[in-house]
């Protein structure tokens, strides 16, 4: 009989997330995935400056604080430390990942570095208060765009996996959502094939994970799981930027 219960990798804290908020999906999933790989005690993650400044509060395996943006070269230190046996992640957000840890997410990826990068794109800065991030969709209302998104004077928004997808250095690229049932199940498999990837040497590895922030959307739970549907999927399509196991596979 499968009985339902916190998975061992997540600790039994409550979170600090706003009600609403899908971190604690995304979350449960990575957990998940450390307990069916059975690396609780050789995973390390490193949590970021963000809305998930406090990830080492959550996960029962070893986490490193990194300063804002510098996750990926954390990450890259602690691999190439430890290049054998333990898989190393970063879990980010769109303002630390897609601003001002652009260029160590880049630089990682072209070096093809073995390490999974977690990407949660709620396209907005969640901690400090909702302003506009890189990610902030055209015309989308912030604090610091009260009448939406200027494209003319702030530029598009960023799309990280088209634009990994670019460099030749990448293993594997994914864009989820765990706004429903049926996407929070590829999102663990994404997750899961990150993992995996490391575990088996093959690189680098970063899952993008459509999410929600109620609070700084200012929306109802529903309302905001419905705007993913409705404004972010068909901005930031789900689906494979990258797989070059696939690709040789197919060849």
């Amino acid at each position: 009989m499968v009985v339902f219960k916190k998975p061992e990798a997540l600790a039994d804290v409550p979170l600090h997330y706003c009600p609403g908020c899908t971190h604690g999906i995304v979350h449960r999933l990575v957990a998940e995935v450390i307990d069916e790989l059975g690396i609780e005690g050789k995973t390390i993650g490193v949590a970021p400056v963000g809305c998930s400044v406090m990830a080492y509060n959550y996960f029962n395996c070893d986490m490193v604080e990194a300063s804002h943006g510098r996750a990926p070269a954390v990450a890259t230190g602690l691999k190439r430390a430890n290049p054998e046996g333990h898989v190393v992640f970063t879990y980010q957000g769109d303002g630390d990942l897609a601003s001002i840890g652009m260029a160590e997410t880049v630089h990682s990826a072209a070096r093809n570095e073995n390490i999974t990068i977690i990407f949660i794109n709620n396209a907005i800065y969640g901690m400090t208060g909702g302003q506009m991030a890189p990610t902030s969709l055209p015309g989308q209302v912030t604090q610091t765009s009260p009448y939406g998104r200027d494209v003319k004077a702030c530029g598009y928004p960023v799309k990280i996996c088209e634009m990994l997808s670019e460099l030749e250095g990448p293993e594997y690229l994914e864009r989820v959502a765990v706004n429903n049932v049926a996407n929070v199940r590829k999102a663990k498999k994404a997750i899961k094939k990150a993992f995996e990837n490391q575990l088996n040497n093959k690189g680098f590895s970063l899952v993008e994970v459509i999410s929600t922030c109620p609070t700084n959307w200012g929306m109802t739970p529903q309302k905001a799981l419905e705007w993913v549907d409705e404004k972010m999927i068909p901005y930031y399509p789900l689906g494979v930027y990258k797989d070059r196991s696939a690709e040789s596979e197919e060849k």
